[in-house]
């Protein structure tokens, strides 16, 4: 992980992860798993990039951003 990079970054470096993983898997029941995980990180990481992670400096930078500010 990209351990005091950021939330932003420390999801794209788990979806990149869970990806590989998704990628190697074997089992069934353990791409599931993999493929719940791999869509909630995907939602996170659009919420911050978006804005609407209110709690998150990077979607502060972000809403500042598409502001004009």
């Amino acid at each position: 992980m990209s351990v005091g990079k950021g939330r932003l970054a420390e999801l794209v470096a788990l979806r990149t992860r869970l990806a590989q993983e998704i990628d190697a898997c074997e089992s069934v029941r353990d791409l599931a798993a993999l493929a719940r995980q791999y869509r909630e990180t995907i939602r996170e990481i659009d919420e911050i990039q978006n804005g609407e992670d209110g709690d998150d400096r990077a979607a502060e930078l972000v809403r500042r951003h598409h502001q004009g500010r």
